[in-house]
C-alpha cells in the first residue's frame, strides 16, 4: 500500500500550470486570447506573426491603447483583469476577455514577453517571463499599442509539448481561429504571417458582408443569401444579421458555419440545430449548411462564463434565439431560388466538366428503379384538367388535393407494338394532339427526367423526386386538417414481422390513427391490417411492403413516435413509394401540371429527402460550352 500523504497548498507555479490546461490547448489558443486582448485594448489594426505554427513563437502587435509599465507586472498575475470589478459585471460581460487567467497560464509553459506603450508615455516598456518567473521591467523601443511575444510553447511541460501536431496542422489551427475573429470584427484590419509569409490581409473598415466574404471566399458570393431579423427591442431581444449558403454548397460537417454572438466566436447547439431545421427537406440529413451569423443581444440575456476558453455560452431564453434564427433563416431560403447550377454542388467545376464528368450530378438517389408492365397497368395519372392556381406564392390545400386526386386514362402507357406511333396518332385526345401542334414547352427524357426552360437557362428536373415533393406538402397540409381517410379491408391482411418490429407496432397508436391505418398483433410473428390509407390504395401502394418498411423504421428512429419529427418521417416515406417513378411514362397534359406545381409548391427545388428535385444549367454556361464566350 502507498503511505497516506498530507494534503499541501500547490505552489503558484504548479497551479498555474495546471490552470493553463483549461486556458492553453495549443498555439492557436494562445493565438485566441492574445488577440481578444488586442480588441478589447481598443486596437485598429492587429498583426499575428507564427514560426513553426505557433509552437516556436507566436507574436501579436497591435495599436491598441497600451499598458502603462507599473501595471505590467500585474498583467501577468492570475485572476488580475481591467475588465471586471464585481460579481454583478459577470452579469452584463460585454468584453472578449475578462478571466485574466490568460497571460499568468502562458507565462507559466512559455517564455512570454509584453512590450507596451501607452499615448501618455515617453516610450515602451518591457517585461519577460521565464515559465513564471517575471525579470525586471526594462525600458524599450516601440509605438503606441502592445506587442507580446510567446516563444517555446509548454517547454515547461515537455509532456504536454509531445501531444502537439505537425507545425503545419497547428498553423491551420491558428488560422482558423483567426479566420473567425476577424470576421467577428469586420473594423479592425489584421494581417496574419508565417515563417515571414503573408497568409492573410484584411484592410480596417469593411462591413461584415465584404469581411465575411473575403475570409469564407469571395467565389461563394453568387451562393450565400442574405439573412437579417431585429427584434433587439428589449433586454430579451436579438438582432441578427448573417449569410446562409445554398442547399448546394452544403458540407459533411458543421465547420463552415460560424456563429458569433456580440462578437464573440461561440459553438452553440441551439443555434447549430435552429439552422438544420430551417433546412429541413432542403438538403440530405447528413449534410450541414454553410452560414455565417451575427448575433447582437443585451449582455444580461447571455452567460458567456460557462466555459474556459469561453467557446461556449448560455442564453437566458434558448427557446427564443432559437425561434429568431430559424424563423430568418426559413424566411431568407423561401424567398430565394434554390434550384442548383450545374456544378455548383460543392465544388467549383466547368460547366464542360460537369457534363462529361461521373454523370451523377443530376440523379436522384430516392428515385426508385422503372417499374415492371403489370406495375405499369396500375399507373394513374396524377393532376385533374382544372387545377387551380395558388395564390401569394404558396399553393393552397384544395390545389393540392385536386391535383393529387388520380383520375384514370384510358391508356396509361401505350401499347407495345410495330404500329405504335400510328395507333397513338390515332387514339390520342384532341386536348393533347393540340399540345403537340405547339412547340413542346417540357420533354421527357428517358421517362424519368423533365426538361424546360426559364429566364436564366435549360432546368432538368427529376420527375420523382419533384412528385415526391408535391405529394409531401399535400400530406401534411391535409394532416393539418385531421386523419387521413382509410379503406377498409374485407379480410385483413397478414404480415409476417421480426419480434422487434412487432413491440414498435405498440408505440405507434397514435401515428397510424393519423394516416389511416388500422392494425393490430395477430399473433407472436405477425400483424393484422385491417385498414389502409385511401391516398396509397389509389397509388398502387401495396399493404405488405409498406408496412415492413413503417414498422422498421419506428424500430431504427431515435424520435418518438409522437414527435412531429416521427410524422414527417412517415409522411416522407409515403411520398417516396406513391409518387411517380423512374421510367413513369407522363403526358403532355401530366407533364404541364407537374411543372406548375413546381411553380407553387414551397421547397420544390429539393425532395423531402432533401436531395435537388432540379438543376439548372445557364445560359452563361450554354455560351462557354459552345465556345460563344
Amino acid at each position: 500500500m502507498n503511505p497516506r500523504r498530507p494534503i499541501r497548498k500547490l505552489s503558484k507555479t504548479v497551479a498555474s500550470q495546471i490552470a493553463a490546461g483549461e486556458v492553453v490547448e495549443r498555439p492557436a489558443s494562445v493565438v485566441k486570447e492574445l488577440v481578444e486582448n488586442a480588441i478589447d485594448a481598443g486596437a485598429t489594426r492587429v498583426r499575428v506573426e507564427l514560426e513553426a505554427g505557433g509552437i516556436e513563437l507566436i507574436r501579436v502587435s497591435d495599436d491598441g491603447k497600451g499598458i502603462p509599465p507599473e501595471e505590467l507586472p500585474l498583467a501577468i498575475e492570475a485572476h488580475a483583469t481591467s475588465k471586471i470589478e464585481t460579481t454583478a459585471d459577470l452579469d452584463r460581460i460585454a468584453t472578449m476577455g475578462f478571466r485574466g487567467e490568460a497571460l499568468a497560464s502562458i507565462a507559466s509553459v512559455a517564455r512570454l514577453s509584453i512590450r507596451s506603450r501607452t499615448v501618455d508615455d515617453q516610450g515602451a516598456s518591457e517585461i519577460r517571463v521565464n515559465a513564471g518567473d517575471a525579470e525586471e521591467i526594462r525600458p524599450a523601443a516601440g509605438p503606441v499599442g502592445t506587442t507580446i511575444e510567446v516563444r517555446n510553447l509548454f517547454y515547461a511541460t515537455p509532456a504536454r509539448r509531445k501531444f502537439l501536431k505537425t507545425p503545419q496542422t497547428e498553423r491551420s489551427r491558428c488560422l482558423n481561429a483567426l479566420r473567425e475573429i476577424a470576421m467577428a470584427s469586420p473594423a479592425i484590419g489584421f494581417v496574419i504571417a508565417s515563417e515571414g509569409k503573408t497568409l492573410l490581409d484584411l484592410p480596417l473598415g469593411q462591413d461584415p458582408k465584404t469581411r465575411a466574404l473575403a475570409v469564407i471566399g469571395k467565389e461563394l458570393e453568387a451562393q450565400m443569401l442574405e439573412v437579417s431579423a431585429d427584434e433587439f427591442d428589449d433586454a430579451r431581444g436579438i438582432a441578427l444579421w448573417g449569410l446562409v449558403g445554398l442547399p448546394a454548397i452544403a458540407r459533411p460537417t458543421a465547420i463552415a458555419q460560424h456563429v458569433f454572438v456580440n462578437g464573440r466566436p461561440v459553438r452553440d447547439r441551439t443555434i447549430q440545430h435552429a439552422i438544420k431545421e430551417a433546412y429541413r427537406g432542403l438538403m440530405e440529413h447528413s449534410r450541414y449548411p454553410t452560414a455565417v451569423l451575427m448575433l447582437e443581444m443585451s449582455p444580461e440575456a447571455v452567460d458567456v462564463n460557462v466555459h474556459p476558453a469561453k467557446a461556449e455560452v448560455r442564453f437566458r431564453d434558448s427557446g427564443h434565439v432559437h425561434s429568431v434564427v430559424h424563423r430568418a433563416v426559413k424566411d431568407a431560403l423561401r424567398k430565394a431560388d434554390l434550384t442548383p447550377m450545374v456544378g455548383s454542388f460543392g465544388r467549383s467545376v466547368s460547366p464542360m466538366d460537369s457534363l462529361l464528368g461521373s454523370g451523377s450530378l443530376v440523379r436522384s438517389a430516392g428515385a426508385d428503379q422503372p417499374r415492371s408492365s403489370s406495375e405499369e397497368e396500375r399507373l394513374v395519372s396524377f393532376f385533374r384538367e382544372d387545377v387551380p392556381r395558388a395564390t401569394q406564392g404558396r399553393i393552397s390545400y384544395e390545389s393540392l388535393r385536386a391535383a393529387m386526386e388520380p383520375v384514370h386514362r384510358e391508356e396509361a402507357i401505350e401499347p407495345d407494338s410495330t404500329d405504335r406511333d400510328e395507333q397513338a396518332e390515332t387514339h390520342q385526345p384532341e386536348a393533347t394532339r393540340a399540345f403537340e401542334a405547339k412547340p413542346m414547352a417540357h420533354l421527357q427524357v428517358h421517362q424519368s427526367y423533365v426538361v424546360t426552360q426559364d429566364d436564366e437557362g435549360v432546368v432538368i428536373v427529376d420527375q420523382h423526386a419533384l412528385h415526391e415533393r408535391v405529394m409531401f406538402e399535400y400530406l401534411m397540409e391535409r394532416l393539418g386538417r385531421g386523419p387521413l381517410e382509410s379503406q377498409a379491408l374485407l379480410v385483413p391482411e397478414v404480415i409476417e414481422v421480426s419480434p422487434a418490429q412487432l413491440a414498435a407496432l405498440d408505440t405507434l397508436g397514435e401515428l397510424l390513427e393519423a394516416i389511416g391505418i388500422e392494425a393490430r398483433e395477430m399473433g407472436p410473428t405477425s400483424v393484422g391490417v385491417s385498414a389502409f390509407p385511401s391516398f396509397l390504395f389509389d397509388r398502387g401502394v401495396e399493404v405488405q411492403p409498406f408496412m415492413n418498411d413503417l414498422l422498421e423504421l419506428a424500430v431504427q428512429s431515435a424520435v418518438p413516435p409522437t414527435s412531429e419529427e416521427a410524422l414527417r418521417d412517415v409522411v416522407d416515406m409515403m411520398s417516396c413509394k406513391a409518387a411517380v417513378k423512374a421510367g413513369d411514362r407522363l403526358s403532355p397534359e401530366e407533364l404541364n401540371r407537374l411543372m406548375q406545381l413546381r411553380d407553387e409548391v414551397e421547397r420544390s427545388s429539393s425532395c423531402p429527402h432533401g436531395r435537388p428535385t432540379s438543376i439548372r444549367l445557364t445560359l452563361t454556361d450554354l455560351e462557354k460550352l459552345f465556345h460563344r464566350r
